[in-house]
């Protein structure tokens, strides 16, 4: 099925929004406990219930105004649906920390599969959105992959060595700001890769 246009502005905001609001349900109710049940309930885990059906529906919403949904997008919701249901679960903040190391070690993995088998898997993702030769998206690629898993290891070190605010504060605002960075230190590989668009005109006789 053909993707649709839908304004880029509404796709950022579904796309980010479950992140914001978990930042600031966060922020709101981190100092609360809640009693559900008979178990009481930190306000990290009860932000955490509220950003799983979220995050569900906002994936659902961009499927419907676009009617695709990227792999790595689903992969994204089955870990989120998985470790925000452990974590609710057994009241345990620690499986929705191991959430981006899980993601990123998986997107690291799969780009790194697919270099064994000389392939570039990111092409098939990306393509559409940034046409390059075949030695760029290897390249590209191959720096992906390194970058994926360096933040999967940031993540472990950030959650265990340091505090909840600090953790949640990375996870909204620096690996946000990590991949803008990174797409932006790849300009020039864009430029020199990039596939430039042929005059397929044929000349007049």
């Amino acid at each position: 099925m053909a993707e649709k246009k839908v304004n880029p502005i509404l796709k950022l905001v579904l796309e980010l929004g479950p992140i914001i609001a978990f930042f600031v349900g966060y922020g709101r109710l981190k100092e609360q406990v809640f009693t559900i049940g008979g178990v009481e309930y930190s306000g990290f885990i009860v932000a955490t219930a509220t950003f799983v059906p979220l995050f569900i529906f906002t994936t659902w919403l961009l499927y419907w105004l676009t009617g695709k949904v990227s792999r790595m997008q689903l992969m994204t919701l089955v870990l989120v649906v998985v470790f925000g249901g452990l974590t609710i679960w057994f009241n345990d903040e620690r499986f929705f920390k191991m959430k981006p190391t899980m993601i990123y070690l998986l997107f690291a993995g799969m780009l790194g599969f697919g270099l064994l088998r000389g392939k570039s898997y990111l092409k098939l993702l990306m393509e559409e959105l940034m046409p390059l030769r075949n030695e760029g998206w290897m390249i590209l690629t191959k720096r992906m992959a390194t970058f994926f898993f360096g933040l999967a290891v940031l993540n472990e070190v950030i959650w265990r060595t340091m505090s909840t605010d600090a953790w949640v504060n990375f996870k909204t605002f620096g690996l946000t700001a990590a991949v803008f960075l990174f797409f932006m230190t790849q300009s020039r590989l864009f430029q020199t890769y990039a596939v430039e668009e042929e005059d397929e005109a044929s000349p007049s006789a």
